[in-house]
């Protein structure tokens, strides 16, 4: 077998592209409140810190060994939070009235520690219930839910081929 084709390297560049899409899925975020001006929202901002604790655990996964189930698993949990998120955002987005103006997990966003060392990327600067034109026939959470969620997917089909890996191998 060769060696790009064994589920070990497979499954760690899997790992890297998932953490590469991630840190993607930031930058996409930074241009669109830079470029459109377009600001985030606190469940956007948590959405944030999920997929880069994504990118985290990834490459975490796909540099380590006896570890790497642990970092997966983290993975995932991460990816069905953001998943839970994102659904809330979209929730709100469809039932506006929700903060009349202000929202309540602002100071609690703003409080974090990233949100003053990057405030560019971390700093709170709208309301959740307010919606932005679409792209591609889909708002921003509804984009953010369809990521984790394939991300998720991605980190169960992984361990489920690495465990079959491992019965063939025993």
């Amino acid at each position: 077998m060769s060696t790009l084709a064994h589920p070990l390297n497979t499954q760690r560049w899997t790992l890297r592209a998932i953490g590469v899409g991630c840190i993607a899925f930031v930058a996409g975020a930074l241009w669109i409140q830079q470029v459109l001006h377009e600001d985030p929202c606190p469940l956007c901002i948590i959405q944030r810190y999920l997929f880069l604790l994504i990118a985290v655990f990834a490459f975490a996964s796909s540099i380590s060994g006896r570890s790497a189930q642990l970092w997966r698993t983290l993975a995932l949990l991460s990816a069905l939070a953001g998943a839970g998120v994102a659904a809330r955002h979209v929730y709100v987005q469809a039932h506006p009235g929700f903060s009349c103006g202000f929202d309540a997990l602002q100071p609690v966003v703003d409080g974090l520690p990233p949100a003053h060392w990057l405030p560019l990327v971390f700093k709170v600067g709208g309301l959740c219930e307010t919606t932005y034109p679409p792209i591609l026939g889909l708002s921003l959470p509804m984009w953010a839910f369809a990521g984790f969620s394939v991300i998720a997917v991605a980190a169960v089909v992984i361990g489920w081929r690495m465990r079959l890996h491992a019965l063939r191998e025993a």
